[in-house]
């Protein structure tokens, strides 16, 4: 994600949907991963108005540890169904396609969206992958990007 400033655009488009969910007094929760570990950004809570510090402060490099983030995003997604039965979770899974494992789609979700950053001369298209593999919808960011 560091590449071709692909880590500032993610955090643009993740400012954008925060400011969306906010209106929208919608929950939002964020799992970052990156250099070998999966770590809680944001517990699952009501939107808030101002999200530039921490969203600013995220930090990419290192492997993309997918199998570690795709579990955190299981739990906390899993704690969330038990404490709203019907609430309606979503996922959405911001990458460059630099991951080797294809996890299992998470069981707490009711659909999926892959943001797929990839870039680059030789594609890998393994965000495709992933989103044929979840039953998911695939996005290129490029198409995201010029909506805003």
């Amino acid at each position: 994600m560091l590449k071709r400033r692909n880590l500032a655009l993610a955090k643009g488009l993740l400012l954008h949907w925060t400011r969306q969910i906010y209106r929208q007094r919608g929950e939002l929760a964020v799992i970052g991963f990156a250099g070998g570990q999966a770590r809680l950004l944001q517990a699952p809570h009501k939107a808030v108005a101002f999200n530039e510090a921490w969203i600013g402060a995220i930090r990419g490099g290192g492997g993309t540890p997918l199998p570690a983030g795709v579990a955190l995003a299981e739990q906390v997604l899993g704690q969330a169904r038990r404490r709203v039965p019907g609430l309606k979770i979503g996922l959405w899974l911001i990458s460059d396609g630099r991951f080797s494992q294809l996890p299992a789609r998470p069981a707490h979700v009711d659909f999926c969206v892959v943001v797929d950053f990839e870039s680059g001369p030789l594609p890998i298209g393994r965000g495709e992958r992933l989103a044929r593999h979840w039953d998911a919808e695939h996005i290129r960011a490029a198409e995201l990007l010029g909506q805003f």
